[in-house]
């Protein structure tokens, strides 16, 4: 008997079977209609092996608990651990400035001294203690490096005001609307060095594994370039940059956002796009980006949270749906703070407001999807990983079905995108067989031209090996 692994009784069925066939790269996988091009290798960088199969899950030090500080947080370590998270980003360490802030502790983004530990988290041997028990654990940890722009008092203001950018009269600038902070100057090159010694102050002072770099897109790309070879002299690091640019990931940044995903994700939520959107997204993205890119996926991050909403707000019932469809397209899924609580509040940005932890009714979730990208090669990042083909059905605006394969491993993934029930029929072909629900006993039976019923927003990960 082959065996059926029943995740979720409603959301998810998980098949296991045994699969002979080979699927070479760069190939279409069979009943399939399309696939990946191949990679022209225009990309230089060399993915750390830490970060093949990799998630990812951004910490909110500030809301995380009610004492908001590393050594509080560091009590939650082993149960991210538990649940298969691997890297953790820490949204910004720095002291925030007090000029011109916003709300009552005002911006995490508003740094006022790069080589500092922010107080009200602890100090710096709390966080030198965090990670290294993280690092024990298995898990690695990236940090949230500002680069465009500082605090009105910044340290950098006083001793080097030539730094930043200033309008007609000599006054400092802020970009946009944010009020809070000032422009650095990119055309000086001293910017460039004083930058760069920040970074690697962290890489000498503590063992993290790399940065996450806001506004990536606002700086200019020959200083990430720079700046990636001399960090990597010192250590190799992961970098993650806050930015959907090509160019930046071919010298300086193993990862990028997938925004443009996340908007239609949203707008497939509220039917305004449906299903198809996927298939138009994914084949713009072979067009755009190398294979070897690895792209971050998610469905909400801290932007997203306290600006345009929760994932209740702008996914409703499709909210774990959506990520789900996460971890099985081409990137690395992200989670963010209380997703996994099932965090339904935007949290304030410039103020205190705890996440509750009372209820982690969406662990057992993404710890079943954290589990299946490890163990499911087809699934891993960038070419680590397999190549995605498009399954037809018979109703194609409704149901999104895809595979992942990389030769060894395939994995199918057929979800109901929409909120009315649906029945279609799907080729299930060289899968045919039965197959036992490895909770409940029941019998499955997969054919060829099987006609399959999933509810509203319901999803089925068929895993093969």
């Amino acid at each position: 008997m082959k065996t059926l692994l029943k995740l979720f009784p409603i959301l998810i069925s998980v098949v296991l079977f045994s699969c002979n066939q080979t699927t070479p790269e760069n190939t279409e996988v069979q009943g399939s209609g399309l696939a990946v091009r191949e990679t022209t290798e225009n990309n230089q960088i060399k993915h750390l092996e830490w970060t093949k199969n990799a998630n990812i899950y951004e910490v909110n030090i500030r809301q995380y608990t009610k004492e908001g500080t590393f050594n509080a947080f560091e009590k939650h370590l082993e149960r991210l651990k538990n649940m298969g998270v691997d890297i953790l980003w820490i949204m910004p360490i720095n002291p925030i400035g007090k000029t011109n802030h916003k709300g009552s502790l005002g911006s995490y983004y508003s740094i006022s001294n790069y080589t500092e530990v922010n107080p009200e988290f602890g100090s710096l041997d709390d966080f030198n203690a965090l990670v290294d028990k993280a690092h024990n654990l298995g898990m690695h940890i990236i940090i949230d490096w500002v680069a465009n722009h500082t605090s009105w008092d910044n340290i950098w203001t006083k001793q080097h005001p030539n730094w930043y950018e200033k309008d007609s009269l000599g006054n400092f600038i802020s970009p946009y609307d944010w009020t809070d902070v000032i422009s650095l100057d990119y055309e000086n090159k001293e910017v460039w060095k004083g930058m760069q010694d920040a970074m690697l102050y962290w890489l000498e002072n503590t063992n993290i594994d790399g940065f996450r770099c806001d506004v990536a897109d606002l700086v200019p790309l020959e200083f990430w370039n720079e700046t990636r070879a001399i960090l990597d002299t010192k250590r190799p690091v992961f970098m993650l940059a806050e930015a959907e640019t090509p160019a930046l990931q071919e010298k300086a940044f193993d990862m990028t956002y997938a925004w443009e995903l996340h908007h239609i994700m949203n707008e497939i939520a509220k039917q305004k796009k449906d299903a198809t959107s996927l298939i138009d997204y994914l084949i713009k993205q072979d067009t755009t980006f190398e294979s070897s890119d690895y792209r971050m996926i998610f469905t909400t991050n801290h932007d997203e949270n306290s600006w345009n909403g929760t994932t209740t707000e702008r996914l409703g019932q499709a909210k774990n749906t959506f990520a789900a469809l996460t971890y099985f397209l081409p990137g690395m899924p992200l989670i963010y703070s209380g997703q996994e609580a099932g965090l339904n509040k935007r949290l304030k940005f410039f103020d205190k407001d705890e996440i509750d932890w009372t209820n982690l009714k969406e662990a057992e979730l993404y710890t079943k999807l954290n589990s299946i990208k490890h163990n499911n090669s087809a699934l891993w990042n960038g070419n680590y990983g397999g190549n995605y083909s498009i399954i037809e059905n018979s109703t194609p605006k409704k149901v999104f079905s895809i595979s992942r394969s990389d030769g060894h491993n395939t994995v199918y993934f057929i979800a109901n995108l929409s909120p009315d029930s649906v029945t279609t029929t799907i080729s299930f072909k060289n899968l045919e067989g039965e197959y036992i629900n490895a909770i409940s006993g029941d019998k499955v039976e997969l054919s060829d031209k099987m006609k399959l019923s999933l509810g509203a927003w319901g999803y089925w990960v068929v895993l093969g090996r």
